[in-house]
């Protein structure tokens, strides 16, 4: 844990991402201090462009679209985080005590995790909702938990199988410590670089999987979150009538939050990889030589 927050420190991609993510999480939580309009309430003429009084102008229905911004911000944050939080823990528990108990665990939990893997997420996801309806924000969390897992435990599993060979696990059994400790204070630490970038791509998916449901109706409209913000200025042909802030608003803050947990993916990588971290090197190495072929 400390050499990885090290490396997060002296990442410039880390660095980036965590700050990206730490701004729209902190706007979000301050959003009563940064409107004085209701996000849900007619502030304005209809499809007003952007002014000094509405700094991204109003949708169809004269709501303010900075309310609504900062406000939605706080659903699809929490539906991101609560899912893929979700997604992780599964994943990774289902991951280790199948690579560690091995035999008939194993097979039985990766049967399951073929089976998911097999079915295609987005249809899969499409019928569910469709079936529950008009679904709430942590019923889509829930969904996309249950239904994204497989990926994360095949990959824990394959780390499991490696780390369950050193040293220090085969001491433990031999000490005689019950399995479950063994797989959580032994495995789990050395499998903490995986279960990373699992909770940021899973947050990323999440977020992206939730606006599109939304998008496309089948989440709660009178719920206030990027998604449904898409939905209704789709539904206002926002594009139509040229009321670009309408659209434009959602579509850059789902695109600068996936950027920076993007970042933030590719930074952990770079420091449970080492081998990809030989892009500076090589920047270094070209620059000395350049440098060697002036003086030259």
């Amino acid at each position: 844990m400390g050499q990885l927050w090290i490396g997060l420190r002296r990442n410039r991609k880390a660095f980036i991402g965590l700050a990206i993510v730490l701004f729209i999480v902190l706007v979000a939580l301050a959003a009563p201090l940064l409107t004085e309009y209701n996000p849900a309430a007619r502030t304005g003429r209809p499809h007003q462009p952007p002014s000094a009084e509405h700094i991204l102008g109003t949708t169809r229905l004269g709501q303010d679209v900075w309310a609504r911004l900062i406000y939605g911000a706080q659903t699809s944050l929490a539906v991101g985080f609560a899912a893929g939080l979700l997604i992780t823990v599964v994943g990774t528990t289902l991951g280790i005590v199948a690579g560690y108990r091995g035999g008939k665990t194993d097979e039985v939990i990766s049967f399951f995790t073929n089976m998911v893997l097999v079915v295609p997420n987005l249809p899969l996801l499409l019928v569910i909702a469709s079936f529950v309806g008009q679904a709430g924000p942590m019923v889509i969390a829930l969904i996309l938990g249950l239904t994204s897992w497989a990926w994360g435990a095949r990959v824990t599993r394959a780390e499991t199988l490696s780390v369950k060979q050193r040293d220090f696990v085969k001491a433990a059994e031999m000490m005689g410590e019950p399995q479950w400790r063994i797989m959580a204070f032994e495995i789990l630490p050395n499998v903490f670089s995986i279960v990373g970038i699992n909770f940021i791509g899973s947050v990323i998916f999440a977020v992206i999987t939730e606006a599109t449901l939304e998008f496309l109706g089948l989440g709660d409209p009178n719920v206030i979150s990027w998604g449904t913000m898409l939905y209704n200025a789709q539904k206002a042909s926002a594009l139509s009538v040229d009321a670009w802030w309408d659209i434009l608003a959602p579509c850059l803050a789902l695109a600068l939050l996936g950027i920076g947990l993007s970042l933030l993916n590719f930074a952990v990588d770079e420091i449970a990889n080492p081998r990809l971290r030989t892009g500076g090197r090589l920047a270094r190495w070209t620059s000395l030589v350049k440098s060697g072929e002036g003086r030259l």
